[in-house]
C-alpha cells in the first residue's frame, strides 16, 4: 500500500476531467434548511426507544445513500436491522454539492436523540464525514464501499489513485448529462449511462435488476468531485468498513488505503459497489458489530 500513502497527481485524462469539473465548482447552491431536515426526523424519534432483550437502549442506525440511489438502495438492511430490534433511518441525500448535502445531514442528526450509528455508502461516506464531526451522539462510522476522504481532498483525487475507475472516462461517454433549473449552464446533473450501470455498479446483481438500477437513479451534481473535504469526523469516531472486492467504481486498493489511514476495522467481501444489495447480510452484520462496540 506504499504507493497510496500520499494522493498522487492524477493523469492526463483526469486532468481534462477535472479541468472540466473545477469549471463548476463556482455554483453556490441555497442551504437546504433545518426545519425540514426536523420534520424528516419525525419517524426516528418515535423509534428511538428500542430496547434490547437486556432492556437496554440501541442505537438509532442512520444510513446515508450513495451517489445514482436513493434511500430505497437499503431495503434490504434496514429490514434485518429491523427485525433486531435497531430503530433505523434512511436518509435522503439531496446529491446536490458536498458541503449542502452534509450541512443537510448535519441538521437532521442534530434532532436525533440518543446514540446513532452513521452508515454511508459511496458518496455517502465523505458526507457523513462531514457531517458528523462535533456530533457527541454519533458513536460509531460504518463505510460501506465509500469513501473515507481527509481534510482538503476531492472524490476526484480519491477516484483517480491510483487509476482505473469505471467513471473516469471521457464525461460524455460515462454520463448523461442534464441542466439544473436555476443553475449556471455549465452546471449540471449527471446520470450514469444505462449501457454502462451495470457492468460499472452491478457486476455481480443479475442483468435484468441491475436494468432496473440503472432505469431508476437519481443523479448527482457535477461540481461534487472537485469539492474539497472539511475536517474528517473518523479522526475522532470509530469506524469500520467493508470493502467489496469486485468494486469497478471505489477500487478496493483505494478503499483500503482511505480506512487504513482511517483507523477503521475493515470487512472485505466480494461484492461489487452495491454490496447493500448483492451481499446484505455481510453489511448488516457490519454495522450490528459497530453498534454492538459502542453501546
Amino acid at each position: 500500500m506504499t504507493h497510496l500513502r500520499t494522493i498522487r497527481k492524477p493523469k492526463l485524462r483526469w486532468i481534462v476531467t477535472a479541468a472540466l469539473l473545477a469549471s463548476l465548482a463556482g455554483l453556490v447552491l441555497s442551504q437546504v434548511g433545518a426545519a425540514d431536515a426536523a420534520g424528516s426526523a419525525t419517524a426516528g424519534a418515535a423509534t428511538a426507544g428500542a430496547t434490547t432483550s437486556h432492556g437496554g437502549s440501541k442505537p438509532t442506525v442512520v444510513l446515508v445513500h450513495g451517489a445514482w440511489a436513493d434511500s430505497g438502495s437499503w431495503d434490504q438492511v434496514v429490514a434485518r436491522l429491523q427485525r433486531q430490534g435497531y430503530p433505523v433511518i434512511a436518509f435522503p441525500t439531496p446529491l446536490r454539492s458536498l458541503p449542502d448535502d452534509s450541512a443537510y445531514l448535519a441538521a437532521f442528526l442534530s434532532s436525533v436523540p440518543g446514540p446513532i450509528v452513521l452508515v454511508g455508502h459511496s458518496y455517502g461516506g465523505a458526507v457523513v464525514t462531514n457531517a458528523a464531526t462535533g456530533n457527541t451522539n454519533v458513536q460509531a462510522l460504518v463505510y460501506v464501499d465509500a469513501f473515507l476522504p481527509d481534510e482538503g481532498e476531492t472524490l476526484g483525487q480519491l477516484l483517480g489513485t491510483p487509476p482505473g475507475s469505471c467513471v473516469l472516462g471521457p464525461p460524455a461517454e460515462v454520463f448523461d448529462l442534464r441542466p439544473i433549473p436555476g443553475a449556471p449552464p455549465e452546471v449540471v446533473d449527471a446520470y450514469v449511462k444505462q449501457s454502462l450501470f451495470p457492468s460499472c455498479f452491478a457486476n455481480d446483481l443479475p442483468a435484468k435488476q441491475a436494468a432496473v438500477l440503472a432505469a431508476t437513479q437519481r443523479p448527482i451534481s457535477t461540481v461534487t468531485l472537485g469539492q474539497p473535504s472539511g475536517p474528517p469526523a473518523w479522526a475522532e469516531i470509530p469506524s469500520w468498513a467493508l470493502v467489496g472486492t469486485l468494486d469497478r467504481v471505489i477500487l478496493p486498493a483505494t478503499q483500503r488505503f482511505m480506512a487504513e489511514r482511517a483507523g477503521a476495522r475493515i470487512v472485505k467481501v466480494k461484492a461489487s459497489h452495491l454490496s447493500m444489495i448483492s451481499q446484505p447480510g455481510a453489511v448488516t452484520r457490519l454495522i450490528v458489530t459497530a453498534a454492538r462496540a459502542t453501546s
